[in-house]
């Protein structure tokens, strides 16, 4: 079968790298790290494993930065070569293992929990640590990886099938469609961060992204039931557009630098007081900042417009952030917390992964992100496909995924 995978050649990385500057379309050129070839269907790794038939394979902001060598190379040590792109899934369960335990048929919608923790690697977890702070990606019955899609054992969505571990794997109910479903991964990475700094309904709430993450950062705030003031910031009208449908109260876009602060000054009610040299000190601001960009100029804003004991929340993949003034952080005793993936949550008195509470809330239709996805492409049109992702401005794409339908 035919994938989209990564390989670990220090050659291609050095070539692909520089030649990128001249011609961008060079990470996925004949001299790229990731590669279009056949590959062999992967085995299932123990008898309880199953094989899943891709339906949609969703694009994400990290496999483009995995893709144009732009991401960190921290967790390149949970992660094993060369594996095949793709962690956010919709599919349907095409063959089961021998020891693949009762309530699993051959034809049931699907989506799967990417994540490879304790129980997909047959490891025992006694202390109870969440799956998604295990730090044993690379132990166990299959090779070193965070997720699916970035583990060269399981395969991944960029391919018409990879295989799962029960324990990952969750049917989508009837009324979810399966553009809903290929959400259900990024919409539960949100829905962990807001879960783990859920404001209160009294609070101002700063979303500073207005891509898939910050989209479903809003969703998730309106769909758990948050009547926070939500100010959200989004480049392009038509993100602005989807902020808006989505529950932001105020959607600030089509400015950059001075007139952004000012347009965030006027709607926090916050005040600019100018340094003898630098950007102005902020005085008042957000009680919640949730950072779904990840770069520097997002954090820094992060924390600038961050109220006095306020939070700011990394959802974005921040990897080095140079040349960031942190007084912001000690002046105003602000908390700084990371949000990774997804876990087991408590929920109105009920305890269950981030990934079922995502397609219960889409089931109860209490959040409807079936629109974002925007573009759909075959797997060979990937160059067609990567090139719209990188140009949002010019393509107006909020999610692309692969269509193997």
């Amino acid at each position: 079968m035919k994938a989209l995978q990564m390989t670990d050649s220090i050659p291609r990385f050095a070539m692909s790298k520089g030649l990128a500057r001249l011609r961008p379309g060079t990470f996925w050129g004949p001299l790229a790290c990731m590669r279009y070839r056949d590959v062999d269907p992967p085995d299932l790794p123990t008898p309880e494993w199953l094989r899943v038939r891709t339906t949609y394979g969703g694009i994400c902001g990290s496999d483009i930065g995995t893709i144009t060598l732009h991401a960190s190379t921290t967790t390149s040590v949970f992660t094993s070569f060369p594996f095949t792109f793709g962690h956010e899934n919709a599919g349907v369960i095409s063959e089961l293992g021998p020891a693949t335990p009762a309530g699993f048929e051959v034809g049931q919608r699907v989506v799967v929990d990417p994540l490879l923790s304790y129980e997909q690697r047959g490891i025992e977890n006694p202390d109870g640590i969440p799956a998604n702070l295990c730090q044993i990606f690379d132990l166990g019955d299959v090779s070193e990886g965070l997720m699916t899609g970035f583990c060269r054992d399981t395969g991944g969505s960029w391919s018409e099938e990879f295989v799962a571990h029960p324990s990952q794997v969750l049917q989508v109910p009837d009324n979810v469609s399966d553009e809903e479903a290929v959400l259900t991964e990024p919409f539960a990475v949100s829905l962990h961060a807001v879960l783990q700094n859920m404001p209160s309904d009294d609070d101002t709430v700063l979303v500073i992204g207005g891509g898939v993450i910050g989209l479903c950062t809003i969703a998730a705030l309106r769909g758990l039931g948050s009547k926070a003031r939500i100010i959200a910031i989004a480049r392009y009208g038509f993100q602005a557009e989807e902020a808006q449908r989505l529950g932001a109260d105020v959607v600030l876009g089509k400015t950059r630098g001075k007139a952004l602060d000012q347009k965030l000054l006027e709607t926090l009610g916050a005040r600019s007081l100018k340094p003898v040299l630098g950007p102005n000190l902020i005085v008042g601001g957000a009680d919640v900042v949730f950072d779904c960009v990840g770069s520097p100029s997002s954090f820094e804003q992060g924390v600038r417009f961050a109220g006095s004991g306020g939070t700011v929340v990394l959802i974005g993949l921040a990897g080095k952030l140079d040349g960031i003034d942190w007084t912001p952080v000690w002046l105003n005793e602000l908390t700084i917390r990371g949000a990774f993936a997804y876990a087991m949550e408590e929920w109105q008195g009920e305890e269950l992964s981030t990934m079922a509470l995502a397609l219960r809330l889409m089931a109860e239709k209490k959040v409807d992100l079936g629109s974002l996805v925007t573009h759909r492409f075959a797997l060979d049109d990937y160059r067609e496909a990567l090139t719209t992702v990188t140009s949002k401005g010019n393509s107006g794409v909020v999610k692309a995924v692969f269509d193997f339908r």
